[in-house]
């Protein structure tokens, strides 16, 4: 019987070659268009109507013989893996590539040394409380950086481009949210074993099957907070992410259900050719931006606050920045047939 570490090798043996190739693949996509402009979306420009469900144009299909410049025959690639064509290498690297960047959001780090010496400290709730591996949700939310927060703030994220991956065809939405999912449950195994010392497999399934519930509820409670407005959407946020305590800074509930939105409204604005390659552009505007937006009064409280020494809070960026890059609106067929 192999040892624990060579058995986990063995086990990832199979995902990392398809990794590895997609994310080869999905790099090579990456340099041919790398001429996309980036630059902000003009305010005095308005968003295209989209239909409820996007679909590719089946003509970009039959194109497909005719392309000979690396621009369109990336493209045809590309297109494939929305239009679920193709083999799953690409989708294992594009999928892995933007859950990367979901996961890295409240990162944490617990040593080896200092679990078999005894330093690590316990949370209010229990948990292992590691070292923060930088971030606003840790600094600025004040959240510990513990596995429960690290795993509802990669759920959150995730969650967020799922909402935008349904607008895809159901199979293509279903293919890429199920490798999402996987991603997250691998790592957060991973995380179990390696950091909090779960080296059991079947206490590990069980915690698995625990964090799979909390997955699939907080899918139904943020959609009806997306459904009923945003003070449900802010209850969804203040029980999953904040785990209900009384000490929540409201100000701080109100500035995530405002990023919430301008996430979604950014992924919306995205052409669906382009999510695989810059999906997670949108999660580059930290949540905290929006602490200037909650701050601002609306046109019946002005004047309210005058000599009452109130201050709101300076914007981290401009009203263009919060906006989705021009250039992530075009469908990548409309660049690759530009001069």
């Amino acid at each position: 019987m192999a040892c624990r570490a060579c058995q986990k090798s063995l086990d990832l043996a199979p995902r990392l070659v398809s990794l590895r190739r997609g994310a080869h693949e999905l790099q090579d996509y990456r340099n041919v268009f790398s001429a996309i402009s980036l630059t902000p979306r003009r305010s005095n420009r308005t968003a295209p109507s989209t239909p409820a469900r996007r679909s590719l144009h089946t003509s970009l299909v039959s194109r497909q013989k005719e392309m000979k410049s690396p621009a369109k025959s990336a493209l045809g690639k590309l297109q494939g893996v929305l239009a679920g064509t193709t083999t799953t290498y690409l989708i294992y690297g594009a999928s892995d590539k933007i859950y990367k960047a979901c996961s890295a959001q409240a990162a944490y780090s617990i040593s080896e040394q200092d679990r078999k010496d005894g330093k690590v400290t316990l949370g209010p709730d229990g948990e292992d409380v590691g070292v923060s591996g930088g971030g606003i949700w840790h600094k600025d939310f004040h959240l510990l950086p513990t596995f429960s927060t690290w795993s509802q703030v990669t759920m959150l994220h995730l969650y967020l481009l799922i909402v935008r991956l349904r607008c895809l065809e159901k199979d293509v939405y279903q293919n890429w949210q199920a490798q999402l999912v996987d991603h997250f449950f691998h790592e957060a195994e991973e995380k179990m074993d390696l950091l909090h010392g779960m080296t059991s497999r079947s206490i590990r399934q069980r915690n698995l099957q625990d964090l799979f519930q909390q997955w699939r509820g907080l899918i139904l409670a943020y959609d009806e907070g997306l459904a009923k407005g945003d003070a449900v959407l802010a209850s969804a946020v203040w029980r999953n992410l904040f785990k209900g305590k009384e000490d929540v800074d409201l100000r701080d509930l109100a500035a995530i259900v405002s990023w919430m939105r301008l996430c979604l409204k950014n992924l919306d604005k995205m052409a669906d050719d382009a999510l695989p390659l810059y999906a997670s552009v949108v999660f580059k505007l930290p949540a905290t931006a929006e602490l200037s937006v909650v701050d601002a009064p609306t046109s019946g409280m002005l004047g309210s606050y005058d000599g009452l020494g109130v201050k709101g809070t300076d914007p981290v960026v401009g009203d263009e920045e919060r906006e989705l890059p021009e250039g992530l609106s075009r469908p990548l067929d409309e660049i690759a047939r530009s001069p």
